[in-house]
């Protein structure tokens, strides 16, 4: 699993590419949101269109994630889902929970 991060405007993006799953990979994602808020970072946006697959771990990567942010006062975003991500997120009654996006212009416009 890879991260890549970019900025537009006062907006982190991070593109994930590969599985997010027990293991180096939520450590990976964990990690870099970590970094971000310790650097003062407080929009964060989430671009998992390489991910392919996320296990239950990674499912629990994503909450912790967002209630990370949140309980710093920021903001986390998902975009571009990939179909079976997407699936999983609905099953599991997440999708609710989390802002989805599947235009990046839409998710970095924040109020």
């Amino acid at each position: 699993m890879n991260i890549h991060t970019r900025i537009v405007g006062d907006v982190h993006i991070l593109d994930i590419s590969g599985k997010i799953i027990l293991g180096q990979g939520t450590m990976v994602v964990r990690n870099s949101i970590k970094d971000l808020l310790h650097s003062g970072v407080r929009k964060i946006v989430l671009n998992l269109a390489e991910v392919n697959y996320i296990d239950s771990s990674g499912v629990g990567e994503l909450v912790s994630s967002f209630t990370a942010v949140a309980k710093d006062g920021g903001h986390l975003r998902l975009l571009n889902l990939a179909a079976r991500v997407k699936e999983i997120l609905a099953i599991t009654k997440l999708l609710t929970v989390f802002q989805v996006f599947d235009n990046e212009q839409a998710a970095v416009s924040f109020p």
